[in-house]
């Protein structure tokens, strides 16, 4: 049986939007709580499926997710830092490119577990290219 509406936890978060045997499907909002963090988009039995996530610090996900990870194809934006890409499991996967929008840095190539690993282009402020082999010493990008 479908249904809908306004469901408020008891942590103090909410889902407004389509229900179906218990949980969130369909389409819905659902915020954390003290509003701390929307997501809004496609569910299905509980679970985002293609959508926006944003956190209370303004940073936001765009794209599909699975079994509650962003897992697909999504971008993220974090502060001037947009990434591009694939995603596995909640991390950066495989390949996608991350770039500054205040000065043109950027970095397309391969990725595991959310850092730079494989073969890939660097791009500076200056415009200069340099390929690059990230080893076993990965890089991470986020602060």
């Amino acid at each position: 049986m479908s249904s809908g509406g306004r469901f408020n936890f008891d942590d103090g978060g909410s889902y407004c939007g389509g229900w179906e045997d218990g949980k969130a499907h369909g389409h819905g909002v659902c915020t954390g709580p003290k509003g701390q963090g929307e997501y809004t988009g496609s569910w299905s039995h509980g679970f985002e499926v293609l959508g926006v996530y944003t956190w209370p610090s303004g940073n936001t996900y765009q794209g599909t997710w699975a079994q509650g990870k962003r897992h697909g194809i999504g971008l993220e934006s974090k502060g001037k830092w947009v990434y591009k890409g694939e995603w596995t499991h909640g991390f950066k996967g495989r390949y996608g490119v991350r770039e500054c929008a205040g000065n043109g840095a950027k970095y397309e190539g391969t990725w595991s577990n959310g850092l730079q690993d494989g073969y890939g282009t660097e791009t500076y402020s200056d415009g200069e290219e340099m390929g690059k082999y990230w080893a076993a010493i990965s890089k991470a990008l986020e602060p």
